[in-house]
């Protein structure tokens, strides 16, 4: 079902543009892919609101427990290695008993943990089953295989709008009796193609696309991973690529596309922790500011605790306290109940889920998010053990060497699986809902 490449894991790591080229299940490569269930009458309704989470409930006075000497062990190497203390920060409770604490309430640059409070905000203003509309149209006639008039294209920021998309598109319309257009191909309102923002740039990518004869070898190398016998669209466009800010009068519908949905987007937006993706979605709920704010009175932190500049974390601008940063991933767990959904439906499940956390040692069913940028790296999720059940852990740190820091991680959190006992099945509340599985992306003709 996973059938995902990677062009570049993160823009902060190699100084281009974070561009991961996701190739979508495969449902979705379809002219007709089957349609989505009905939703739930939960799911078609308004959000429930997410109750705020527990931190503030613990005391954040440093616990006099060996989970929290063992952390002060592993800040005295750090220290040894000359990392100071003050750029490091950890938080690890389990239910509302805190286990350890370093500088828990202090924001801290964050990286890509900011993907989850985008990830809580984006759920909680659109829920899980909301899907990403583009709108095909006309204003002209099709005559004999012939569009007379123009292509109109209404995005909604789909972020996941990339070749197999446009393949499944172009075989819609093909099925409409379109083979040839007389007009333009015109761009309207958020429409992004392969996580490229310049909406004239997106519509040359989506000619492309349409018309197999033209496609660049990337396209063509993902049309290879779809299902044998799947149609090569062949759409030709005579006219150019406009944009325009509002659409022509009179558009004929022709094809609806809709997205993943919204709870499948997130997963994959952080199972290779896609900036773009995140930034889209940040930017449909009113921005860094709002995602801020939302995820502070969803968890329950002062606001101060989380302080962010965009919703991918590419800043150490955005900074989130050890403490807020556990508390967003116990309230997306919480957000995500009344679905029958876990983290696990939303973040990547080590061992079982490929992203960029593949080649990590870490330990296996934990459900996790990681960060990193040129001086940072940071991990946080949920660990099960026998002891101690689901314990939820955040590590903050900054400083030259982030492989040494990463190596530290991994052995910190080994350590506590030699303490606390590892599990071989994961727990409820870290399993992910296999009729999650069946969610596709969809082009549905009108008639």
């Amino acid at each position: 079902m996973e059938k995902i490449k990677v062009m570049l894991k993160n823009r902060y790591l190699t100084a281009a543009s974070s561009i991961a080229l996701l190739t979508i299940i495969t449902g979705c490569a379809a002219t007709e892919s089957p349609q989505l269930a009905s939703p739930s009458p939960l799911a078609a309704s308004n959000p429930p609101p997410v109750k705020p989470s527990q931190p503030l409930t613990v005391s954040v006075n440093n616990p006099e427990t060996p989970t929290n000497s063992k952390i002060q062990q592993y800040l005295n190497g750090l220290t040894a290695q000359g990392f100071a203390k003050e750029n490091q920060g950890v938080w690890v409770q389990s239910g509302n008993t805190l286990l350890a604490n370093h500088q828990g309430t202090v924001p801290l640059s964050a990286a890509s943990i900011t993907k989850v409070a985008t990830s809580l905000v984006a759920l909680q203003q659109f829920g899980p089953e909301h899907q990403f509309i583009t709108l095909i149209g006309t204003t002209g006639k099709i005559e004999n295989g012939v569009l007379k008039g123009s292509l109109i294209v209404q995005g909604s920021a789909d972020p996941l709008f990339v070749w197999e998309e446009a393949i499944a598109l172009g075989n819609a319309l093909h099925q409409k009796g379109i083979k040839r257009v007389t007009g333009n191909l015109i761009i309207v309102d958020k429409f992004y193609m392969n996580f490229e923002l310049n909406p004239l740039k997106s519509g040359e990518l989506l000619q492309q696309g349409l018309n197999s004869e033209i496609w660049p070898s990337e396209a063509a190398a993902q049309y290879q991973t779809l299902p044998p016998n799947t149609p090569k669209p062949q759409i030709t466009i005579e006219g150019t690529v406009k944009v325009l800010s509002a659409p022509p009068n009179d558009v004929q519908p022709l094809v609806k596309h809709y997205s993943l949905p919204l709870a499948e987007l997130i997963k994959k937006m952080n199972q290779y922790s896609n900036n773009l993706m995140a930034d889209m979605l940040a930017d449909n709920v009113g921005g860094a500011k709002i995602v801020a704010q939302k995820a502070a009175a969803a968890t329950g932190v002062p606001p101060a605790e989380i302080q962010l500049v965009n919703g991918s974390g590419l800043s150490e601008e955005n900074l989130i306290s050890p403490r807020a940063a556990c508390a967003l991933f116990i309230a997306l767990e919480r957000y995500l109940e009344p679905y029958s959904m876990t983290v696990a439906d939303v973040l990547t499940v080590v061992g079982k889920d490929k992203g960029i956390l593949s080649e990590r040692p870490l330990p296996k069913l934990a459900v996790v998010k990681s960060g990193t940028l040129d001086n940072v790296s940071a991990l946080g999720g949920a660990l099960p053990t026998q002891k101690q059940k689901t314990v939820w852990f955040v590590i903050m740190n900054r400083g030259e060497n982030v492989e040494t820091f990463r190596t530290q991680q991994e052995l910190l959190l080994k350590s506590f699986l030699n303490e606390w006992g590892s599990v071989q099945v994961s727990p409820p509340e870290l399993t992910p809902n296999p009729a999650r599985n069946s969610k596709v992306s969809r082009s549905e003709i009108v008639n």
